[in-house]
């Protein structure tokens, strides 16, 4: 039997809180593949992100992701959905009034966890993957912003996901943070081999750690075969290149 793919999307308009931004999109991500999603600000990177664990809808064609069509979709089968994606995001949004181990135990229940012990177990598991185990009494306002970057992919990590969704996760970084974080990220995905999207602007990232390309431009979504030669408008070369 064939395997299905973890992320499929045929033929379909990615919305943002305007209207559609992508135009017919086709793409697919099997497990153990890595692609960046490039292109300048506005373009729809992140809506197609955000389409991806359901918090944008989408118009026409298909998107199914671990195994479930978004199309049909129940509102009460989202959370069920959720578990199966780890989500990086740019700005943390940890919850600032608790301990990294409390941000990581509302996780684990709000995901249906409810052996406290486990819980905690689990936690120490995902903080030591990321070198982060003797930080899990401090408040997220103790941390730098590695630290921090580092409890939200432990974060993403705590239910073993198949899929991890990036959203600009070194935007917020300084140059030698940013590579320690990607270092890790790399270390991740080569060692679970989950697939990943991950956004970003940073072309010193896809070059130092080449993967599959893609760019949002003029409405679509488009792979990049060589992109140190491919010719991109000046706005474009501005934001990415």
């Amino acid at each position: 039997m064939e395997e299905k793919h973890l992320i499929r999307i045929s033929n379909a308009d990615i919305r943002n809180g305007s209207g559609v931004i992508l135009h017919n999109v086709e793409l697919t991500v099997d497990k153990g593949e890595f692609i960046y999603l490039v292109g300048k600000v506005g373009s729809g990177k992140s809506s197609l992100i955000r389409t991806l664990i359901c918090e944008f809808p989408f118009e026409n064609g298909e998107i199914e992701i671990c195994g479930y069509n978004l199309g049909k979709i129940r509102r009460k089968d989202i959370p069920y959905l959720r578990r199966q994606i780890g989500v990086v995001f740019q700005d943390f949004q940890l919850l600032m009034d608790r301990t990294v181990e409390e941000n990581l135990m509302f996780v684990l229940g709000a995901t249906g966890w409810k052996e406290k012990k486990l819980m905690k177990e689990r936690v120490n598991e995902v903080l030591t993957m990321v070198g982060m185990e003797g930080k899990s009494a401090n408040m997220p306002h103790q941390l730098s912003g590695g630290e921090k970057q580092r409890v939200v992919i432990a974060r993403a990590l705590l239910n073993n996901p198949p899929v991890i969704l990036a959203d600009e996760p070194t935007g917020n970084l300084d140059p030698d943070t940013t590579n320690e974080i990607m270092q890790l990220l790399m270390k991740i995905h080569q060692q679970r081999q989950p697939a990943v999207i991950m956004v970003t602007h940073n072309t010193e990232i896809t070059s130092r750690y080449p993967h599959q390309l893609y760019i949002c431009e003029q409405g679509k979504l488009k792979a990049v075969e060589n992109p140190h030669t491919i010719e991109l408008d000046d706005s474009i070369l501005e934001e990415i290149f």
